[in-house]
């Protein structure tokens, strides 16, 4: 399959929420691979299978240490909080500043389906934390205020127009 399609903005799919994963086999470790394939050529740091269409409860990330997996993650632990922008494959051209928490510990299973626990500070922390909204059909822009929601629908509308004029 490799690359695959990421859904945007106002495609339905994306306020779906992601059935748990019930068993690793070799379609799910293809739709990592595939994943990772769409990850980096969009040049994303993250990516919830939600975003390619698949209702499934799994992300991939790669902050720069080497591509991870978590397959039913969940948040056990949140501290502090932090407001920096975001941006979203799913969303493109639009950066909204959203308040997260500073430190979060993620229970999940890796691709092998053993239990993992992974506790993420500042970027790391962004990243689960938004890989698991998605996988609860909810958008960085519905994390931001009114004001920015706004400006962000505007952008995004102006970002795909732009793009539609170069095909």
């Amino acid at each position: 399959m490799g690359v695959l399609k990421i859904r945007i903005f106002g495609d339905p799919v994306l306020e779906e929420k992601a059935n748990k994963i019930s068993s690793i086999d070799g379609d799910l470790f293809k739709l990592i691979k595939d994943m990772e394939e769409t990850m980096r050529a969009s040049e994303g740091i993250g990516l919830a299978a939600i975003q390619v269409g698949i209702l499934k409860k799994l992300f991939i990330y790669d902050i720069g240490e080497g591509l991870n997996v978590c397959i039913n993650p969940e948040i056990v632990l949140e501290e502090g909080e932090e407001t920096e922008e975001e941006g979203c494959l799913s969303v493109p051209g639009v950066k909204v500043p959203i308040k997260r928490f500073k430190k979060v510990k993620v229970r999940a299973m890796d691709a092998k389906g053993n239990e993992i626990e992974i506790t993420g500070e500042d970027l790391l922390a962004r990243v689960f934390q938004h890989e698991i909204d998605h996988l609860n059909g909810i958008l960085c822009i519905n994390r931001t205020d009114k004001k920015y929601r706004r400006k962000a629908i505007r952008d995004f509308n102006n970002f795909a127009l732009s793009e539609e004029s170069k095909r």
